[in-house]
């Protein structure tokens, strides 16, 4: 026999209030004297009544749930945020809404405009150029970016790029490599403020930079663009590659090549996904934080729906972790 699922109605009744009242203390509209609330608490545990989540959106305005946006799923680093920001969104009783824009530019307005109808605010990745991105702006929605926007008033978080590159190229200098190159991804922002960090620091070095040009953040595209890298007319002897995954395909087809990794070439990244510390030899990379980048982003959303901005800035610091890619200079090379 199908059990009668409680409703609003026999909570009142047996509370002895009015639908009204159970209504508003569910949805944390108003406080009502201790008593009252010890009252509907113990019905509402005795019938198991649960509220109606749509209903609850119309009375309240809140959806109780918050938007995402990434640009690539495949992407361990993107997980990682999605496990950072889903966290902290548990914790505080909202659901996580996600959309994968799919390193697509063009499907990034039309998803994230639906996203923003269904959610109470949003975290958002990018790849538009910020100077077509006012229409974020009449979204009406708290709203927090990953990177460091230069003319849109946004809130934002960021791990230290340019510390982070400078730390990794510093690292690459102390064990005496001198021919470097960096295999880089143009279309993010933060590949510009890399490639400034590193040319910064081989500079003071009096190096130069050979810089290769790679289409997509994969580690197809590292596979790819390998044999023009090494079989050039002077290969380096020390590469960092744009990301985690663009530099385990460069890896897998240097040595396909019959290169010995780090004996003919230190290779070294950004994002520290997981697979780096399993590949052979283990990759060198910047730890940019992923999974602490989604959960701040999460609280500082959480805390704009609240009425609680925090500061616009949110900068983490990054973590140089050092593995057996990287290795002192073969000078006999």
């Amino acid at each position: 026999m199908k059990k009668n699922v409680a409703t609003i109605r026999d909570v009142a009744a047996a509370a002895g209030v009015s639908t009204a009242t159970v209504s508003k203390f569910v949805n944390g509209a108003q406080r009502f004297s201790p008593a009252v609330e010890a009252t509907i608490k113990e019905v509402i545990a005795r019938l198991g009544y649960r509220s109606n989540p749509l209903a609850q959106s119309m009375i309240t305005g809140r959806t109780r749930s918050i938007g995402l946006s990434i640009l690539d799923i495949n992407n361990p680093h993107f997980t990682s945020i999605v496990k950072g920001a889903n966290r902290v969104a548990l914790a505080h009783n909202y659901t996580l809404l996600l959309v994968d824009t799919e390193e697509n530019a063009d499907r990034e307005r039309p998803l994230v405009e639906a996203l923003s109808r269904r959610v109470d605010g949003l975290i958002l990745f990018s790849r538009m150029v910020e100077s077509e991105m006012d229409w974020l702006m009449d979204l009406g929605k708290p709203l927090v970016y990953f990177g460091r926007p230069t003319r849109l008033p946004l809130q934002w978080v960021s791990s230290d790029d340019t510390r982070g590159a400078a730390m990794l190229a510093r690292h690459l200098l102390s064990l005496g490599h001198r021919r470097f190159a960096y295999l880089r991804f143009a279309r993010a922002r933060r590949d510009h403020d890399r490639l400034d960090a590193i040319r910064a620091c081989l500079a003071e070095h009096d190096l130069d930079l050979d810089v290769y040009e790679g289409g997509t953040p994969t580690s197809a595209e590292g596979e790819r663009v390998c044999s023009a890298i090494l079989l050039g007319g002077n290969p380096p002897d020390a590469l960092i590659c744009y990301n985690d995954l663009m530099a385990l395909g460069f890896m897998k087809a240097a040595q396909t090549l019959g290169f010995s990794l780090p004996d003919d070439l230190s290779v070294a990244a950004f994002d520290n996904i997981s697979y780096g510390q399993y590949t052979s030899p283990a990759l060198t990379t910047v730890d940019m934080q992923s999974e602490r980048m989604g959960a701040t982003a999460m609280e500082k959303l959480i805390a704009a729906i609240d009425g609680k901005p925090e500061p616009e800035t949110g900068m983490i610091e990054p973590q140089l972790i050092l593995r057996a890619s990287t290795s002192r200079r073969n000078t006999s090379v």
